[in-house]
This record gives structure tokens, sequence and C-alpha cells, in this order.
């Protein structure tokens, strides 16, 4: 999802800018939200393991240039599911901006398109996981359908705004097109591997059950139940 240098010229880079600048907003809000349900100290713990975890993703994970973007296993859902919507949001945020500063410098330009192509996807998951799974189902009861659904909608939404970048920056051209589908092609790799992974933490979790529910560094909903 890093999208190509060039793709959006410096005189329509702008939009990224407001959409990043929105979506800054959109994470503000949801960590302050954050931090009055937990504490400083487990929004912090949390937003740092992820960030971490972020940039080892981005970093050392395999990732291939296809098309328009890039191809990485960003296990957004995962992130999610472990240490709720702010934490991972503001881990994707910090990770892919320290990967830019220290080694990816010609993709800085990009940043604004990045993380709001990170970020509106998980925010449009966690809304579907509200809607989605019952309030009496803690996360390490989740089936594999329900974790597909999660990384579908998460997925499909930063495919989404690859393809609103793209045609936004170059416009509807045959070539153009048909960079944008290989890229959307090879992303369905991401599509059936992330939900296994997510299925594999969450059988962890449970596993470890009793040295980790109590824990205020994990997303609560993980272990337990929403409270009528």
């Amino acid at each position: 999802m890093h999208i190509e240098p060039g793709i959006v010229d410096s005189a329509k880079i702008g939009l990224s800018y407001v959409t990043a600048a929105v979506v800054i907003m959109g994470v503000a809000k949801s960590s302050f939200s954050n931090i009055k349900k937990t504490n400083p100290l487990s929004f912090l713990v949390k937003s740092v393991a992820t960030t971490a975890l972020v940039f080892t993703f981005f970093q050392v994970l395999p990732h291939y240039s296809v098309g328009v973007s890039e191809v990485h296993f960003i296990l957004g859902s995962t992130l999610f599911l472990l240490f709720g919507l702010a934490p991972a949001s503001i881990g994707l945020a910090l990770g892919l901006l320290i990967q830019g500063v220290f080694f990816a410098q010609i993709d800085l330009p990009q940043y604004g398109m990045n993380i709001t192509t990170l970020l509106v996807p998980l925010m449009a998951l966690s809304y579907v996981a509200d809607k989605a799974i019952t309030k009496d189902t803690p996360y390490i009861k989740l089936k594999y359908a329900q974790v597909l659904k999660l990384s579908l909608v998460y997925q499909a939404g930063i495919v989404g705004w690859v393809t609103f970048w793209a045609i936004y920056g170059q416009g509807v051209g045959v070539e153009n097109l048909l960079n944008i589908l290989s890229f959307g092609g090879a992303y369905m790799l991401v599509v059936l591997i992330e939900p296994l992974v997510d299925l594999g933490v969450l059988a962890a979790a449970k596993y470890l059950t009793g040295k980790l529910k109590e824990s205020s560094f994990l997303e609560k909903r993980l272990y337990n139940a929403i409270q009528a």
C-alpha cells in the first residue's frame, strides 16, 4: 500500500494532506476515548508495541512492488484484535513514519496518502466489528468467517483507496487501469493469509488466557464480552 512515487504529482498531492488531517483528528478522538477507558500508561505501552510491530511488518516481512503500489503483509486486523482501534492506528501511523524517515525517504511525500489508505479502512473495520460481532462474544471466540469478514473489509478498503489515488493522479488510461488491476490481484494473497494469521494469534491468546486475561496492555474485548 505504499503508493509509488509520481503516481500523484505535487500539483495534486495537497488533497492527501486534507484527508490525512481528517484521519488524524479521528485517531486523536479515538485515542482520548481509549485513555479514558483504560489509563495513559496502558495506551502508551500498546501504542509502542503496535509501532514496533508495524515497523517490523513493513521493513522485515516480504513486500513487493506491483503496479501502482507495494503489497505488504500489514496485519491491520491482527493489531486491531490484540490492541484495539486507537493503538493500532497510532502504530500504523508511527511505524510507517519511522520507516520513511530512516529507510525510505522517497516515500515521505506520499505519507498523507499512505496513512489515509491504512487508517480509514481500519476505522471501517472497527465499525463492522461493532456491528457484526455480538456483544457477548470476546475476540478469542471468533470463527473463521468472522475473522475473514474483518480482513476483507480492511483489505478491500486499502485496495479501494489505492485505486482512488491512482485514478486521481493518473486518470483512467488503459495502462493505469491495468496497473491497478495487477495490484488488486496481487493483494488477494494478503486476503488469503491474514485471516489465518488472525486465527493463529487468537488461538495463542486463548491458550494464554490465564496469564493474559487481566492484562491492561491488550484490548479488553480480546477476552471480555461487552457489558450491557
